[in-house]
């Protein structure tokens, strides 16, 4: 078999792979606060949230289009297929040590964070990335939860002038029925980001190995991508639900609301503008945005600075452990 051919088959694998591990790892931020509220049972909100996934992935590819040229030039990518291929190893790395720990680490991070330092490792220079494009998805990745934040704090802040005359139980009781339709809408929009990215990599792949001559994003790449993080998505990363969904603030069912209504739609907006953000930041500070919001006592903040340190260790770490992977791997095989 050529060797070219069977790097990117074994692109295509490690990829549906680091989608899988995606869907268990990061699933767990778009469930943990209906099924800290219990209006979902864990399984139930598990199962819809896989279904939900896989919708959202197949319904847009457009931050898949622009990840294949945001990061580096496909065309001008030296030895492409064994760099994308060295970066999605270390992703996939991280994604597993970051879930051993507990810490709900952006994949999306990991993922960019990777492919870049391969990159870099293998010109031997920073001048391989394209600065325009990755300087937008940095900016976007920076950006994104301090609007998440923003956004959750402003609904929940509405929700309390609507319904400052009503008792907190009667509200929960209502939001509770409310929050199953946020749950789920919050997994889609999960989906419609996070699935993406991968489906932009391998494309990445196909066009560095000469499969492929644009940045369409082929049916099959689509569908393959979507199903691997609903598979995940199904098993469910019950680790990282009980750091989301406890250990940042109480999530009563009308926080719960307005915390996933703060991100989904920050989450929504991204995808349909064509930027790749992390899903997991924007949830978690939009859950911390309500949390202030309420009462900025009822947040742990020593827990969300646990996770801020996670997230802007996460890009830089990752990349330095593509850079690695590729040394190491290239000075075996290449």
């Amino acid at each position: 078999m050529d060797t070219v051919l069977l790097i990117t088959i074994i692109i295509v694998i490690v990829g549906l792979a680091f989608d899988f591990i995606n869907g268990f790892h990061d699933i767990a931020n778009a469930v943990a606060t209906g099924i800290s509220t219990r209006a979902l049972k864990p399984r139930v909100a598990i199962s819809i949230a896989a279904v939900m996934n896989f919708l959202g992935a197949i319904s847009f590819t457009g931050v898949a289009v622009a990840l294949t040229s945001s990061i580096v030039d496909p065309f001008a990518l030296k030895n492409g297929e064994f760099v994308v291929l060295c970066g999605l190893i270390a992703a996939v790395i991280w994604n597993l040590l970051t879930w051993v720990a507990k810490m709900p680490s952006s994949s999306s991070h990991a993922l960019i964070g990777s492919i870049a330092g391969a990159s870099i490792a293998s010109a031997g220079s920073f001048g391989v990335l394209n600065w325009g494009g990755f300087t937008t998805i940095i900016i976007a990745l920076i950006v994104s939860p301090v609007i998440g934040f923003t956004v959750g704090f402003l609904i929940y802040s509405l929700f309390k002038f609507l319904f400052r005359n009503k008792k907190l139980v009667q509200t929960n009781r209502r939001f509770r029925f409310i929050q199953i339709g946020t749950t789920a809408a919050q997994a889609y929009a999960h989906g419609t980001n996070d699935a993406q990215k991968t489906m932009g990599i391998i494309t990445l792949a196909l066009i560095a190995s000469g499969f492929q001559t644009d940045s369409h994003v082929p049916f099959w790449v689509q569908v393959s991508c979507a199903a691997a993080m609903a598979l995940g998505s199904s098993i469910g990363g019950y680790r990282i639900i009980k750091t989301v969904g406890t250990k940042i603030m109480k999530i009563e069912p009308v926080t719960g609301v307005a915390a996933d209504l703060g991100s989904l739609s920050v989450i929504m907006s991204a995808t349909l503008i064509h930027l790749p953000i992390s899903s997991t930041q924007v949830i978690d500070s939009s859950l911390m945005g309500v949390g202030t919001a309420n009462h900025k006592k009822e947040v742990n903040w020593r827990t969300g600075k646990n996770m801020l340190v996670t997230w802007m260790i996460t890009l830089p770490s990752a990349g330095v452990l593509a850079a690695v992977v590729y040394w190491i791997l290239a000075a075996i095989f290449l």
